[in-house]
């Protein structure tokens, strides 16, 4: 865990992270943590879209995908 912080984008496909902040508005972490993604919570990376297309992650037994620009946003640590 002695890894520098990366965007989620950045996280190789079916590596585990844990998130470690949410670098937006209030609005922005509002709708993060409604869809159950917030600080400490370990996610792993499923698929990557080319061509700065969405980022299909999952935690606990669910899958959720998000688009690049959210993505961006949210700084993991690889565990």
């Amino acid at each position: 865990m002695d890894e520098k912080p990366i965007p989620l984008t950045q996280l190789p496909i079916s590596k585990r992270g844990r998130i470690i902040g949410l670098d937006g508005g209030q609005g922005f972490k509002k709708k993060l943590r409604a869809m159950g993604i917030k600080e400490g919570q370990i996610i792993k990376v499923v698929t990557k879209q080319p061509f700065r297309g969405p980022v299909t992650i999952a935690f606990f037994s669910c899958q959720m995908t998000l688009g690049r620009g959210m993505a961006d946003k949210i700084t993991v640590e690889v565990i």
